[in-house]
C-alpha cells in the first residue's frame, strides 16, 4: 500500500519507523514544527529528521486543511493514512481521502482516556493497566472503530515514565499488525462502547499543583504520574515552589490539618493528607525527595531540618 503518515514527537517517530520497516511505501510525512511547550519538549524524537533520512517528503504544519497540503495528499494517492500524536483535528477531506481511510494510533485503551496525556491521567486515577489502540479515524476525536489493541499492567511503583517506555514499545508491532490486516482484507473493525468513553484535556501547569486534601494514596500516584522528565507535582513551602520528586504512603496514621509537615518516618517526612485527616485515621504522604526552584534536589529529611509548618497549594 501507499501510506501517508501524520505524527509528532516520539510516538510519531516510532510509527514512521514501523512504516519504513514494513513492505509498504511511505509516500509523505506530515508533522508539526518543534514547540517550546513543556510537554512537547520531552519524548521529542523528530519525525521530520527520520523521514528526510529515508528520502520521504516532509510537510510541516500546525493545522491541516490548506490547499497546498490537500493538493500534495491527492498527488500522493495514498491507500492509507496512519496518524499518531497529531495534535489537531483532521477534517473529513483528509481522513476519508485514502481507499482505506485513516488509522489512528492512540496511547490508551479506548474508549477510556481519549484526548490528551492518557498515561498521566490513567496513573493518577489508579488504573491497573494501560495500552495502545489502533482505530479508524472519524469526525469524533479518538472515537472510531477499533482494529487492534494491546495492554500492559501498571505496577505499584510504576511512574508515567515507566509506562511511556512500556507502551511506546507496543507501537511498532501494532502498526505492523494493523497494516497486514488492512492489506489482506482481514481487518475487523469493532465499534467503541460509548458508555465507557472518557475524554481528557491537555495538561497545564495548574494540573501539577498538589491539593493536600487528596488522600495519601491519591497523592502518591499523583507524584508518580509526574516523574522526570515530565513537569513534577509541586506545592509551596515558605512562599517558594517546591517540587515533590518521590513519595510513598505512610505506614502510620496521622491526624491534623492537610499539608502539615509532621514527623519523620523511615527515609522521609510525613505530610498530613486527606480531607478526613482530622479523624486521625488516614495515612499521610511520606515525602522522600524534593526539588527546589533552582533545580537543586534534596532528600526530604535533609530539606526539612525541623518539623512543623505547612505545605500549601499557593505561596
Amino acid at each position: 500500500m501507499r501510506v501517508v503518515m501524520f505524527g509528532y514527537q516520539t510516538w510519531g517517530h516510532r510509527t514512521l519507523q514501523a512504516l519504513l520497516e514494513s513492505r509498504h511505501e511511505v509516500v509523505l510525512a506530515v508533522t508539526h514544527p518543534r514547540s517550546d511547550h513543556a510537554y512537547e519538549k520531552i519524548w521529542n524524537d523528530s519525525v521530520a529528521d527520520l523521514a528526510e533520512q529515508h528520502g520521504v517528503p516532509v510537510l510541516l504544519r500546525n493545522r491541516p486543511g490548506d490547499e497546498e497540503l490537500l493538493g500534495r495528499l491527492k498527488e500522493a494517492e495514498p491507500d492509507l493514512i496512519v496518524a499518531n500524536n497529531w495534535r489537531t483535528w483532521l477534517p473529513p477531506e483528509i481522513f476519508d481521502l485514502p481507499t482505506h481511510g485513516t488509522l489512528n494510533i492512540h496511547d490508551s485503551l479506548l474508549p477510556s482516556y481519549a484526548g490528551f496525556s492518557p498515561l498521566i491521567w490513567a496513573l493518577i486515577n489508579g488504573e491497573r493497566e494501560v495500552g495502545v489502540t489502533a482505530h479508524r479515524m472519524d469526525a469524533e476525536l479518538d472515537m472510531g472503530d477499533v482494529l487492534v489493541q494491546r495492554a500492559v499492567p501498571v505496577g505499584p511503583r510504576d511512574t508515567a515514565t515507566d509506562l511511556f517506555h512500556r507502551t511506546v514499545d507496543l507501537i511498532g508491532p501494532i502498526v505492523a499488525d494493523s497494516l497486514e490486516l488492512i492489506a489482506s482484507g482481514k481487518a475487523v473493525w469493532t465499534p467503541q462502547d460509548r458508555s465507557r468513553s472518557s475524554f481528557f484535556h491537555k495538561r497545564s501547569e495548574e494540573d501539577s499543583r498538589i491539593d493536600w486534601t487528596w488522600t495519601a494514596e491519591e497523592l502518591e500516584r499523583f507524584v508518580r504520574a509526574q516523574s522526570d522528565p515530565y513537569p513534577n507535582a509541586f506545592t509551596h513551602h515558605r512562599g517558594e515552589r517546591l517540587r515533590i520528586v518521590s513519595a510513598a504512603v505512610s505506614e502510620g496514621r496521622y491526624g491534623g490539618t492537610p499539608g502539615r509537615i509532621f514527623i519523620r518516618e523511615g527515609d522521609g517526612v510525613v505530610v498530613v493528607a486527606g480531607a478526613g485527616a482530622r479523624s486521625g485515621r488516614l495515612p499521610g504522604l511520606v515525602v522522600e525527595r524534593v526539588r527546589t526552584q533552582d533545580g537543586s534536589e534534596y532528600a526530604a529529611t535533609e530539606y526539612f531540618r525541623t518539623m512543623g509548618g505547612y505545605l500549601t497549594a499557593h505561596p
